[in-house]
């Protein structure tokens, strides 16, 4: 019997609150179900399943604050025998009304006005998590009293979506994080200068065939470039944790997200240098539009092993970021501006972007973040093989 327990979303997280549960006993799970919506200083988080098996017992009920580590539910795995029925008992609670006839009976944390989520459509919960609303009290319309999209984006017509979002904790949590990194982290910064036509001309080529939902941006072509040099030089994609440094295997590049209303997150696009740039840019955009209303997975806030951050569409040249630990390298990009360029003993007008390193000096030197730098560019001027 396994334990599914509160995860660590992050260095800075000593505890979370149980919002809902998207499963209930008997249940099976397979890897990378979303099983939990768990709140925290971030925002609200779904939370992913890493093991396939039943579920065979809720131990936290929604609303409760529990330290990371803490077993949520038990998970009976595959091979281990057939989970005991439910009880027949599935009456609601003493005291709450049974549900109308034809429409499916809820578990007993759902008939405790714990959770609703079997009885709404994945779409109509999605869209009322992201806009504050209660689905417990919208009236359904869908088959057997299911509450569908319809019903929430008429409850949602005359009501300012709130995200789920503390944003001073978040701001609070921010400083937390950042103010740890420059007193544990012995930063060093490096600047590179990279010849970025090539990536314009041929992403003017590219998406000429593609239609508006799916062009790419230079965002796609800067993360897979940092990906595929953060495979190369491993000192610049791990974890620095109890003294020692740790490489990782695989690269989850963080990706610096402004949140609407104020806030940031950095949330993971997990194996970004195995991705195509036609799979890279969905996902990039998925993983912006989720974050800027506050709905993110655990596995996105957990995983990053390097980041990436751009204040290019805001107009600014150049970024020197802050090393977001136990990470130790973050790139940042400025906008493309044109400038004087020699090219065969000639000067010619060319768009040129600042591309910044910081970096642990723990675990990296100058020399190494040189190198690194060097791969980012000279993959740019490919845009083709990237």
């Amino acid at each position: 019997m396994a334990e599914f327990r509160m995860p660590s979303l992050g260095a800075d997280m000593e505890a979370g609150t149980l919002v809902e549960w998207l499963v209930k006993p008997g249940g099976t799970v397979k890897r990378g179900d979303i099983v939990a919506v768990v709140e925290t200083q971030k925002g609200a988080i779904e939370i992913e399943i890493y093991e396939a098996g039943q579920i065979e017992e809720i131990l936290v009920p929604p609303g409760t604050k529990v330290p990371v580590g803490t077993p949520l539910a038990r998970l009976r795995g595959e091979g281990e025998g057939a989970a005991p029925a439910e009880a027949p008992s599935a009456a609601p609670a003493p005291g709450v009304a049974p549900p109308p006839a034809g429409r499916p009976v809820p578990s007993p944390l759902v008939a405790a006005g714990a959770a609703v989520a079997e009885l709404a459509s994945p779409a109509a919960r999605r869209f009322a998590q992201t806009s504050g609303i209660d689905l417990s009290a919208i009236e359904g319309s869908g088959p057997g009293g299911a509450i569908v999209l319809a019903d929430v984006e008429r409850v949602q017509a005359g009501k300012k979506p709130a995200g789920g979002l503390d944003l001073d904790a978040m701001r609070a949590a921010i400083a937390a994080a950042m103010a740890r990194s420059k007193r544990e982290i012995p930063h060093y910064y490096l600047r590179h200068e990279v010849d970025v036509t090539p990536c314009e001309e041929w992403l003017e080529r590219a998406n000429a065939e593609r239609p508006p939902s799916e062009r790419l941006l230079m965002a796609a072509l800067e993360i897979k470039s940092v990906a595929l040099a953060a495979r190369r030089f491993q000192a610049f994609n791990g974890f620095y944790r109890n003294g020692r440094y740790e490489p990782s295997p695989a690269v989850h590049m963080g990706v610096a997200i402004a949140i609407r209303g104020g806030g940031l997150a950095a949330p993971a696009l997990r194996d970004a240098d195995t991705l195509s740039l036609s799979e890279l840019m969905p996902r990039l955009r998925d993983l912006v539009q989720r974050t800027r209303v506050g709905r993110l997975r655990s596995s996105e806030i957990g995983d990053p092993t390097i980041t990436v951050s751009s204040l290019g569409e805001r107009g600014v040249e150049v970024l020197y970021g802050i090393v977001y630990p136990p990470q130790v390298a973050l790139a940042g990009f400025g906008k493309a501006v044109r400038r004087p360029w020699v090219i065969d003993g000639g000067i010619v007008p060319r768009s040129v972007i600042t591309i910044t390193l910081s970096a642990d000096h723990r675990v990296s030197d100058g020399h190494a973040g040189a190198l690194f730098l060097a791969e980012i560019g000279r993959l740019l001027q490919e845009p083709d093989k990237l």
